[in-house]
């Protein structure tokens, strides 16, 4: 079983973007960040992905939307963030 893609939606000076892509980066988690601070195609982008996200960070796991920061987190505490990084 390979690596699920990850891909995070970010935008400048979000403090939760931060705390997300530091617990990823503790995972060592590999993932693609889209900033959608001005718009434009990364910001269609996850609109399209996630109907009706207003916020970010956006948080992508294979075909999994985790939601944000805080659901990324509540994974973690549930013990059930490593099984869904590993595929």
């Amino acid at each position: 079983m390979s690596t699920p893609t990850i891909d995070i939606y970010t935008q400048f000076g979000c403090g939760y973007c931060v705390r997300a892509k530091r617990l990823l980066d503790s995972k060592g988690a590999a993932y693609t960040e889209h900033d959608v601070t001005f718009g434009g195609k990364a910001k269609a982008e996850m609109l399209e992905r996630a109907p009706g996200a207003r916020t970010v960070p956006q948080i992508f796991i294979g075909d999994t939307h985790v939601g944000g920061s805080d659901d990324l987190h509540a994974l973690e505490r549930a013990g059930k963030l490593d099984a869904l990084l590993a595929g």
